[in-house]
């Protein structure tokens, strides 16, 4: 990997370790001359996230989180016991926090960077205007927090925008478009240019409900007969009954895969004719488009601006079933402008959307902080 490199140790916390981030942490890591150290504890039982401590390269430090309401709750706040003597023992030159102000335990940790005159990046989706009980005083904690940053890492342009929108200096803000696959190193299956049988139609992800794989099963079973597709849900999580049961009564054309890895979920991406994320969140929509899948995601948090566009997919409003419904009979009506826009999502991920990318861009910030 042919990428700048940052010639210091450097520090990086989270809230947890998910799965889908290993690669990303190795990667950064390999290319930190003094290393890589990640502090992360454990979420809740409830909020059903893969985690994983297989780090190859970079080093792990377990935090013990202690979490005061849910990470839903406006109200939320988590407190990571060990923080600061982590710091302490591992002496970074730069540290990369996570740029959520509901993370106690951060402050201290800034103060203990600044104190050693050393910068902290913060790393996040952005600042969206806040609503509800309290939120002018959560939008001025979240200034305060965001403004003793040294730089901020946005997800996306959108994000990005926010943080300038705050008063962020424009030079201290990066963007690191959101990936978990890496440059494809090969060409994407090769497709007929019509279906073979009925078209195979993938979402991946957990099951859970903001991804409203219950309007997908939905929207299926209301198009014609003609170009009604196999449905091909991958994943588990806590609406796995409940979506077999909806689809055994709406859809019988849909198959749960459950948990896919390796070539086995390879395997099915090949196949696939395209991808539908009918919900929020979803990073296997990059991933899904390294195998020249066209794309049909709803509007979320900007992470996916900045990957789908007219040439490689659609980008739908969120719990629109018609709109869903409607974009799909589109889809399934032209396989021809299927692949095409399939070659175009791969060129996407080939070139500008990737976890290389998305090193070389915090190695540039990294960098830029430390002078």
């Amino acid at each position: 990997m042919n990428v700048e490199r940052f010639p210091g140790r450097a520090a990086l916390q989270q809230r947890v370790l998910p799965a889908y981030r290993i690669a990303f942490f190795d990667a950064l890591a390999a290319v930190c001359a003094g290393g890589l150290s990640i502090f992360a504890g454990k979420p809740l039982p409830e909020e059903h996230i893969a985690t994983s401590e297989s780090l190859r390269t970079a080093h792990y430090t377990p935090a013990k989180n202690w979490h005061f309401s849910h990470p839903g709750s406006p109200f939320y706040q988590c407190w990571q016991s060990g923080l600061v003597s982590w710091l302490e023992e591992w002496q970074p030159q730069a540290l990369i926090v996570e740029a959520n102000p509901r993370y106690a335990s951060t402050r201290p940790a800034i103060r203990w960077m600044h104190a050693r005159k050393r910068p902290v990046l913060g790393w996040g989706l952005g600042a969206p205007t806040l609503s509800g009980r309290l939120a002018a005083w959560r939008e001025g904690s979240r200034s305060k927090f965001l403004c003793s940053l040294d730089g901020l890492i946005a997800y996306s342009r959108r994000g990005a925008d926010e943080y300038r929108a705050l008063g962020i200096p424009a030079e201290r803000v990066f963007v690191a478009s959101n990936a978990v696959a890496p440059r494809p190193q090969q060409a994407p299956p090769e497709r007929l240019e019509g279906f073979t049988g009925r078209p195979k139609l993938l979402f991946v992800g957990r099951l859970q409900e903001r991804k409203r794989i219950d309007n997908l099963l939905l929207a299926c079973a209301r198009l014609p007969e003609s170009i009604q597709p196999d449905l091909w849900i991958v994943g588990d999580g806590p609406a796995l009954q409940e979506l077999q049961a909806l689809a055994q009564k709406v859809y019988p054309n849909a198959k749960f895969y459950g948990e896919r890895r390796g070539p086995e979920l390879e395997t099915i991406f090949a196949a696939a004719d395209l991808f539908v994320l009918p919900g929020t969140g979803g990073l296997a929509v990059q991933e899904a488009m390294s195998y020249g899948l066209p794309v049909i995601v709803a509007q979320g948090d900007g992470t996916q601006d900045d990957l789908v566009e007219e040439r490689n997919g659609w980008v739908i409003p969120p719990n629109d079933l018609a709109c869903l419904t409607e974009t799909l009979k589109v889809a399934l009506n032209d396989p021809e402008r299927l692949r095409r826009m399939g070659t175009a999502a791969y060129r996407t991920v080939l070139e500008e959307v990737n976890l290389e990318r998305m090193v070389e861009v915090f190695v540039t910030a990294l960098n830029a902080v430390i002078q």
